[in-house]
């Protein structure tokens, strides 16, 4: 199908989430977007959001039926529907299965161009990465990962499905961390985080106040990437216009940041936290039988994972808006504003 002078209609798994909020609200914005048809499992209204131009259906994609249905008379099928944090083997049946059933709809219901957002993890985290990763290095991802694992397992299946068409281009867009006013995820990572949230808010403020008790987090030592939400929907929108070429796409926003940055923009405490100490508690959590999901993420501090963006800016003109210590503090500043709105609410 072509969407000529009708505007694009554009299919979206997962727009309920940080960056499917971010996402759907930059297809709203665009003149060329007539109509959007977002998919999720939780109840949701898209005028709690402002949307005009969106409709909401309530499916799972591990059942055929309701991506179909989700799916037909779709321009472009933006996929972004993935277990993140708790990815394991009991979520593959989401990330990898349910990924097959959207790009197989999308290729038999005639979608032009399929964008999905996969990530730098599909690279893995190995020792012969190169120190910058550009869209020519293989997305091998990390077996001891899940998350990694699914990522570039469905970056496979993906270039499988297109096999059979000739009418389908993809855009694969590979972020690095993600962060931003709506996405905290990063730092819900943080110990700390996890136990103040469970602490009385006068006990929480209590200990706030006191320099001596100031959170403490190790800098694990390798630099990482951040990349605002806003600017990933840009990109995304960018792909569903179909700019460029289709192809992987990596993102990143402007720097590198180290977890003392983060520790300095908190006010906290960092120290230093030795390779060989890391390394250890890397191959001990390789050798469990069975890994929690979220220890599994210690794969990701072990090894620098940096990107290139060049293709990105060359083919699609893509300029974030936002640097990397901005983004980091667009976040941690929403974040404290959502911990005292609950305070004053409570």
């Amino acid at each position: 199908m072509a969407a000529g002078q009708q505007g694009v209609t554009a299919a979206v798994t997962g727009p309920t989430g940080d960056l499917g909020i971010a996402i759907v609200s930059a297809l709203e914005r665009s003149r060329r977007v007539k109509r959007i048809v977002g998919m999720a499992r939780r109840p949701f209204d898209p005028k709690s959001q402002g949307w005009r131009k969106t409709e909401y259906r309530q499916g799972d994609v591990q059942d055929q039926a309701s991506v179909r249905d989700a799916v037909r008379g779709a321009d472009v099928v933006v996929h972004l529907a993935f277990t993140v944090l708790q990815a394991s083997e009991a979520t593959r049946a989401i990330n990898v299965d349910g990924s097959r059933n959207v790009f197989e709809a999308a290729v038999r219901e005639g979608a032009e161009r399929i964008c999905y957002a996969s990530s730098v993890a599909a690279y893995g985290f190995h020792d012969d990465n190169p120190a910058w990763l550009t869209e020519e290095t293989p997305a091998r991802g990390t077996p001891e990962m899940p998350y990694s694992a699914h990522k570039a397992e469905v970056e496979a299946i993906l270039a499988e499905t297109l096999l059979s068409t000739e009418h389908t281009n993809a855009w694969i867009f590979r972020p690095c961390i993600v962060a931003g006013p709506r996405a905290d995820t990063f730092l819900r990572q943080i110990p700390y985080f996890q136990i103040s949230e469970r602490l009385p808010d006068p006990v929480a403020r209590f200990l706030s106040g006191m320099p001596a008790l100031k959170p403490v987090i190790p800098d694990v030592g390798p630099n990482f990437q951040l990349v605002h939400e806003d600017d990933v929907a840009s990109a995304f929108v960018a792909g569903a216009l179909g700019r460029g070429s289709p192809g992987p796409y990596n993102l990143a926003a402007r720097g590198t940041l180290g977890m003392g940055d983060v520790a300095d923009a908190l006010g906290w405490y960092s120290f230093p936290l030795p390779d060989a100490a890391l390394d250890a508690t890397a191959e001990v959590v390789a050798r469990m039988p069975r890994v929690p999901s979220m220890a599994s993420w210690i794969h990701a501090v072990r090894k620098p994972v940096l990107m290139r963006t060049t293709r990105a800016q060359k083919e699609l003109g893509w300029r974030p808006k936002h640097t990397a210590k901005g983004t980091l503090k667009d976040m941690i500043d929403a974040y404290r504003s959502s911990r005292e709105g609950v305070s004053a609410d409570d």
